[in-house]
């Protein structure tokens, strides 16, 4: 019902800042939970961050909390994902989704919806 396309992925250094965006069409995109994950080759797909449709509530994994920040704007049916002091353990592919039933949590099993991704990479 959504269709969901990531931007902004690139290349940084180890200890910058990058900030990844994900576009909402084709949906009501304030019904809908929003989240990102990420995959590195080779290793499962992994919850990175989520933010709920009421109130706009921020859960995140011990990995990137206190480092990065997901938001959504949603008169632009966007949502973002800054990425501050990064590592080059973040490197992977950083997939957006959207679910509109209860909330998701951090399995991507709870997410309907999925971008195709866009690529992060940190160098050392």
């Amino acid at each position: 019902q959504v269709q969901l396309v990531e931007s902004g992925g690139g290349l940084v250094q180890a200890g910058g800042s990058l900030r990844v965006s994900c576009a909402a069409s084709g949906g009501t995109f304030r019904s809908y939970h929003m989240g990102w994950f990420r995959q590195a080759p080779g290793k499962e797909r992994d919850f990175v961050a989520t933010i709920t449709r009421n109130f706009g509530i921020t859960y995140y994994s011990e990995s990137v909390k206190g480092r990065f920040t997901i938001s959504r704007d949603n008169a632009k049916n966007t949502v973002y994902l800054q990425m501050n002091s990064l590592k080059p353990e973040d490197t992977a592919v950083y997939y957006c989704a959207a679910d509109e039933r209860g909330f998701p949590g951090s399995s991507p099993r709870e997410y309907e919806y999925w971008g195709q991704g866009t690529q992060v990479t940190v160098s050392s």
